[in-house]
């Protein structure tokens, strides 16, 4: 019987780590944290913070709409594109932490302001995206289990780089280098993965179609006055830079959080302080990054308590930070640049298992052209 093994990338020497044997034991580390985080008022609602943020997308928005009416028939329209694409993103957070319930007091409440803003003003799937999100803190980076280290295009396993065939294959080969260009791209697939979902999964979908509805009305909202009222060209740019906008700043916030992480075996036992910390990366910079990431820059806490309001995560820090350091668990925290270098170094690396073997780079230098 063969030992389950952690992964870990981090580094140019990839570590492995058997079964729960190299693991400290913190299995009551979670209680105790919970404990201290609990009393110490950090699980509390920040209602006034959420509607604060709400309001000032909203402002933005307008101005926004405001910019594309005053502006006509201008070239100028792709900055409004672009403004567009961030403001949507950070829509996109306050629905994420909606489904997290960290806005309001009640579950189903939290889930119908989610809906309404990720399928009503972001264009998404709530349903797709909460399976697939609840799938992923459930068991981060372990193999067979989160949905987001799968292959889609990227891929993060080398067992799946070497399967890579044909466009495919062509593309693991320089994955790290072709990260950021491919998240262009993401915009358009998010949506796309959400509609298909909506309209082709068998599976019972609660509020299948007024999802439905809210996306398609948004969609039209969007894409019938650019089209409209901007040339045909400018309207296929207009939307061309805000989709592109949208989906590099969504794969920018999230990608640092777990790519180039520890890989958690299928069958690994781990103990949930462990499995959460371990896998998860925070990214200095405090207020600022809090705000370009929608709080995603505490990744360690917000998976350790997801209820927990955007405002709290930073004092949440200093404890598990503490307890890490008293149990001996690696708390990963890094630079946000650094954090993209890890990512695009690590791709790249699993990359390797879609090369030729054959290939030799040395000799290719001396090949005739």
């Amino acid at each position: 019987m063969t030992t389950p093994v952690v992964a870990s990338t981090l580094g140019p020497v990839r570590q492995t780590y058997a079964g729960t044997g190299d693991f400290p034991p913190v299995a009551r580390a979670y209680t105790q944290v919970s404990q201290v985080v609990r009393e110490t008022g950090l699980l509390q609602r920040t209602p006034w913070f959420y509607l604060a943020v709400g309001t000032a997308i909203v402002l933005a928005l307008g101005g926004v709409v405001t910019g594309f009416v005053l502006l006509g028939d201008s070239w100028f329209q792709l900055l409004m594109a672009g403004a567009l694409g961030i403001l949507l993103t950070q829509a996109a957070f306050l629905s994420h932490e909606a489904a997290h319930r960290q806005i309001l007091s009640t579950g189903p409440a939290n889930d119908r302001l989610a809906r309404f803003i990720g399928a009503g003003i972001v264009g998404m799937s709530y349903s797709w995206w909460d399976s697939k999100h609840s799938r992923h803190h459930a068991n981060p980076n372990r193999v067979g289990r989160d949905p987001d280290i799968e292959v889609d295009t990227i891929s993060f396993l080398d067992e799946d780089a070497a399967k890579a065939r044909g466009l495919r294959r062509l593309i693991t080969r320089k994955q790290g280098w072709l990260f950021f260009p491919l998240l262009t791209l993401e915009g358009l697939n998010l949506h796309f993965l959400g509609i298909r979902h909506l309209l082709f999964s068998k599976e019972e979908i609660k509020g299948r179609w007024l999802e439905l509805s809210l996306v398609i009305l948004r969609l039209a909202v969007v894409i019938v006055p650019v089209f409209v009222f901007l040339p045909l060209g400018m309207a296929f740019a207009f939307l061309g830079v805000q989709l592109a906008v949208f989906g590099v700043y969504m794969g920018a916030s999230f990608a640092p959080n777990h790519k180039g992480m520890p890989i958690i075996a299928h069958d690994a036992k781990l103990d949930f302080f462990s499995k959460q910390v371990r896998t998860s990366r925070n990214v200095r910079g405090g207020w600022w990054a809090t705000w370009l990431m929608g709080g995603l820059n505490y990744q360690v806490e917000h998976h350790l308590f997801p209820s927990m309001a955007r405002p709290h995560l930073s004092k949440a820090r200093e404890i598990v930070r503490d307890y890490c350091a008293t149990l001996d668990v690696p708390y990963t925290e890094t630079s946000l640049v650094k954090s993209y270098a890890i990512v695009i170094d690590y791709l790249n690396r699993v990359g390797l298992a879609a090369r030729d073997p054959f290939d030799c780079p040395v000799s290719a230098q001396y090949r005739r052209v």
